[in-house]
C-alpha cells in the first residue's frame, strides 16, 4: 500500500485576497506608468490582513526603491490627525464640539461679526464655518504662526451662513490647531505628538523637515511630456497652514493609523487613546453634504463620509502638496482600510482611479459607489447653470487672487473654460483657460468631463439659494458663486 501528502489549499478566501493584491500591483504599475509616477507606497487592511507595498523609486535623479517606511508628505489628510487630537480634548471634556470657538479663543473674528461670535468648533472641523477658507498666508517659522494667521482672520469674508453650506475650508483647521495650542498650553505639533503621534508609534510621521533627517525621503516631481521630473516643492510648507496638511508619514504609519480608526480607540500598547463612542462619532452626524471630488454625505469630524449603495459608510481622505499626492480610506462596516502615497503630480490620476472610482472599494470592501450615469439634456434644461462662476483664495504673500469658471451649454452637457479673474466680456471660448466639462447624472449633480468630453473619475455639484435658483458651483470642494 503506498500513500502521498500534499499541502492543504489555501482558503478560498485568501486565493481571492492573493489575486486581489497582484490585481492591484498590476493596476499601480501600470499606472506609474501611464501618469508619469516614480514610486507608490500602498498599504492595504483587508479580511484580516495586511497588504504593505512599496514601488519604484524615491528620485528619479538619485534612484532609491520605495519602501514600506519612505516618507512622503500627506497633505490634508493631516486635518484627520487634527481632528483626532481635537477629540481627545473633547473625550477629556477640555474642549466641547458645539461650544462656540470664542470660548477658547475669545478674541476670535472673521469678517462677519456675528459669525465671530457664533462658529462653533464642530463647524470648523465639519468645513460648515461658511467663510473664505482656501487662506494659505505664510507667517513664519515661529511659534507664534497659527495665533498670527487666526489674527489676520478678519479679511476673510463670509460666504454661506455657518453650519448650512459644505465648502472646503484650509482657515477653519488653522482655528482648530490653535484651538488646541491654548488649550494644551503647547504648540499645535507639540500638542499632536504628545496626544497622537507617540501613543500610537508613529514613529516616522513628523511635521517638520529636521525632524526627518536620515529616513529615506520621496523627492517630489511634476510631470513634463509624460515623464516625471525632480521639483524642490515637498520642502515648502507654511507652518502656519501645519494643522491643514504638513505631516510627513510612511505607509506603514499610516496603516498603524487606519487600525486605530479601524479599532475601538486603544493604541498598541493598549492605552485607551479616545473612548469607542468618540472614535465612532468622527465619522457620524455629517454637516451638509455635496462633493469633493466623490459624492459626500458630509464631514464628521475631519473625515469625508460618503455613501455607497450598498448603505455603508465609505470614511475618506487625502492629500495634496507640490508633487506629493495621497489618497487614504476606511470602511468600517466590511473592516477595510486602504492608503496610498505617491511622489508625483502624476499621481492625482492613480489616487482618482483607485479612491474615487470603484475598484479598490468592490475588490477588496464589496462596496462601491452611488449609481451615476451621464444624462444629455436640453437646452432649456442646461440654462439655469450657464454663465460665470467665481471664486478667491488668499496665497502665501497674503494677496487675494480670483479664479473664474464660464459655462456654456453644448451637446446636452456643460462645457467650461478656467482661467483668473478675465474680463466679464471675454469669450470663454477663447480665452485660453483650461477646459473642463460637467455631465448631469442627477439633478444639480455632475461627472466631471476631461477636455475630450470623457469623464475623469470625479464629480462636481451646483449649489441652489434660498430663492431656489442656483447660487454656487463647487469644484473640488471649493465654492465657485455665480455672477
Amino acid at each position: 500500500m503506498s500513500s502521498c501528502s500534499s499541502t492543504p489549499s489555501p482558503a478560498p478566501e485568501a486565493t481571492a485576497r492573493d489575486s486581489a493584491f497582484g490585481e492591484l500591483d498590476a493596476k499601480i504599475e501600470a499606472g506609474m506608468q501611464s501618469y508619469g509616477i516614480p514610486g507608490v507606497a500602498v498599504g492595504v487592511l483587508a479580511g484580516g490582513q495586511e497588504y504593505i507595498k512599496g514601488y519604484g523609486v524615491t528620485n528619479v535623479d538619485h534612484p532609491v526603491p520605495v519602501d514600506a517606511d519612505t516618507v512622503f508628505r500627506i497633505g490634508s489628510t493631516t486635518k484627520t490627525f487634527t481632528g483626532t487630537a481635537m477629540m481627545r480634548l473633547v473625550d477629556e471634556g477640555t474642549v466641547e464640539l458645539d461650544a462656540p470657538v470664542r470660548r477658547y479663543l475669545p478674541d476670535f473674528a472673521v469678517a462677519d461679526p456675528a459669525v465671530g461670535a457664533e462658529v462653533t468648533v464642530r463647524q470648523l472641523l465639519n468645513h460648515t464655518s461658511g467663510w473664505l477658507g482656501d487662506d494659505l498666508q505664510d507667517f513664519g517659522r515661529g511659534d507664534d504662526a497659527l495665533a498670527r494667521y487666526v489674527a489676520s482672520m478678519t479679511r476673510l469674508p463670509q460666504l454661506t451662513p455657518p453650519g448650512s453650506v459644505f465648502a472646503y475650508n484650509n482657515a477653519g483647521l488653522v482655528v482648530a490647531g490653535r484651538i488646541i495650542e491654548v488649550v494644551t498650553g503647547s504648540t499645535y505639533e507639540a500638542a499632536v505628538q504628545n496626544l497622537l503621534l507617540d501613543p500610537l508609534e508613529l514613529s516616522r510621521t513628523r511635521f517638520f523637515s529636521d525632524q526627518i533627517i536620515g529616513l529615506n525621503i520621496a523627492a517630489s516631481h511634476t510631470v513634463v511630456d509624460g515623464k516625471p521630473v525632480v521639483g524642490t516643492g515637498f520642502w515648502e510648507f507654511p507652518r502656519s497652514c501645519n494643522p491643514t496638511g504638513s505631516l510627513i508619514s510612511s505607509v506603514r504609519d499610516q496603516v498603524r493609523y487606519a487600525r486605530f480608526h479601524l479599532g475601538d480607540g486603544t493604541a498598541p500598547d493598549g492605552l485607551r487613546l479616545l473612548s469607542r463612542q468618540a472614535v465612532e462619532a468622527m465619522r457620524s452626524d455629517p454637516g451638509a453634504g455635496g462633493t469633493l471630488q466623490v459624492e459626500l454625505t458630509g464631514m464628521g469630524v475631519t473625515w469625508m463620509l460618503r455613501p455607497s449603495a450598498e448603505n455603508e459608510t465609505i470614511v475618506q481622505h487625502g492629500g495634496t502638496w507640490s508633487g506629493q499626492r495621497s489618497g487614504f480610506f476606511l470602511v468600517p462596516g466590511r473592516d477595510f482600510a486602504m492608503t496610498a502615497l505617491t511622489n508625483s503630480e502624476g499621481g492625482a490620476q492613480l489616487l482618482t482611479d483607485l479612491f474615487a472610482d470603484d475598484w479598490a472599494l468592490r475588490r477588496f470592501a464589496g462596496v462601491g459607489n452611488l449609481p451615476a450615469t451621464p444624462q444629455v439634456l436640453g437646452a432649456g434644461e442646461l440654462a439655469p447653470y450657464e454663465g460665470r462662476y467665481a471664486t478667491q483664495q488668499v496665497v502665501e504673500t497674503g494677496s487675494l487672487e480670483s479664479v473664474v469658471i464660464d459655462f456654456v451649454a453644448r451637446d446636452g452637457r456643460l462645457h467650461g473654460t478656467m482661467s483668473d479673474g478675465a474680463d466679464p466680456s471675454t469669450n470663454p471660448d477663447e480665452d485660453g483657460g483650461a477646459q473642463l466639462g460637467l455631465a448631469f447624472y442627477k439633478a444639480d449633480y455632475g461627472l466631471d468631463l476631461g477636455p475630450d468630453g470623457t469623464p475623469v473619475g470625479t464629480r462636481s455639484d451646483f449649489v441652489r439659494g434660498d430663492d431656489g435658483n442656483i447660487a454656487w458651483f463647487r469644484s473640488h470642494g471649493r465654492l465657485y458663486r455665480r455672477q
